[in-house]
């Protein structure tokens, strides 16, 4: 699953950040790293883009950077 599939108010973790180049380390020195806890917390109106939480900070992204990042749900985490 992709981080712009995750619904509002859900929490997730990072798996795998794809892209290549510089996308790749934009979205990396962003704080978007495996392992890091996400949370959707608004989408605009039209759907894009995204605000997260993330690392005690909000970070908003284009839905078509959040399709570069795998997440796992938290429910789907222990199985």
């Amino acid at each position: 699953m992709t981080l712009d599939r995750i619904d509002i108010g859900q929490s997730c973790k990072i798996v795998k950040v794809g892209g290549f180049g510089a996308l790749r380390r934009r979205l990396l020195d962003m704080g978007l790293t495996p392992k890091t806890q996400v949370m959707v917390r608004k989408v605009a109106p039209m759907g894009d883009p995204i605000e997260l939480c993330l690392r005690g900070y909000e970070l908003t992204i284009r839905k078509d950077d959040a399709k570069n990042i795998e997440v796992v749900k938290w429910e789907e985490e222990s199985i």
